[in-house]
């Protein structure tokens, strides 16, 4: 009995801690703010021993900051730690590419599409939030090809330095500029050159991490 309620508390926090990295990605949690055990336990009808669980698990992947008698706050990551997880990113998205692309389906390709045509949109409407949203599900749709689990775990470590922070952290966050990063990747997969699709992703990344860094001496020099 005690192993099947240790198994059951386990899995309750881990629900917990997809609901608090979803309430962080969305920006409910901002950076610097504070979560408070009593209130999501509350929220969430569960007792606070899984919500301290779940924010242990959030605080090991780097997305939020735990202080004795101070509670938890989500992290602020510094420009190195960003553009070190673009840095890898790459890396990473270009392998799927080799792997993903040769055997890449119509399907595939129709839904990579959709997902930047949906960037596209919420750019148009000046959405950053939800270009942030499109341009996961864009990227994880294309590590999703290389049907490689342990790539796309790492990947997905990254997704919080990668989307919430650039989003609602990185000063100058321009909606249309990120997504108009995508184009020369959608077409490089129309040909099905892995070559090609390796090239244009290099170039999205080093576009975006040269973009960061501006963005953030500007905001340096202005303040």
């Amino acid at each position: 009995m005690s192993d099947d309620n240790s198994i059951a508390r386990s899995v309750l926090a881990d629900q917990v801690k997809h609901r608090l990295l979803q309430d962080i990605l969305s920006g409910r949690y901002p950076p610097d703010s504070r979560i408070v055990e009593t209130r999501v336990a509350r929220d969430l009808g569960t007792s606070q021993a899984p919500v301290r669980e779940a924010l242990r698990g959030l605080e090991a992947l780097g997305v939020v900051e735990i202080h004795p008698f101070r509670g938890a706050r989500v992290r602020r990551p510094s420009i190195a730690e960003l553009l070190e997880a673009y840095a890898v990113r790459a890396h990473l998205e270009t392998l799927a590419a080799q792997l993903g692309v040769p055997g890449m389906t119509d399907e595939d390709l129709a839904e990579l599409e959709a997902a930047h045509a949906a960037m596209q949109a919420a750019a148009r409407a000046g959405d950053r939030d939800e270009v942030a949203v499109r341009d996961a599900a864009f990227h994880a749709r294309l590590v999703a090809l290389a049907g490689n689990r342990t790539l796309e775990r790492v990947w997905r470590s990254l997704e919080p330095f990668s989307r919430t922070y650039i989003t609602l952290v990185s000063p100058g966050a321009d909606a249309q500029w990120t997504a108009d990063l995508h184009p020369q990747i959608v077409a490089a997969l129309r040909l099905r050159d892995s070559g090609a699709v390796e090239a244009a992703l290099r170039h999205h990344f080093d576009e975006a991490s040269a973009h960061l860094a501006e963005g953030w001496r500007d905001a340096g020099r202005m303040g």
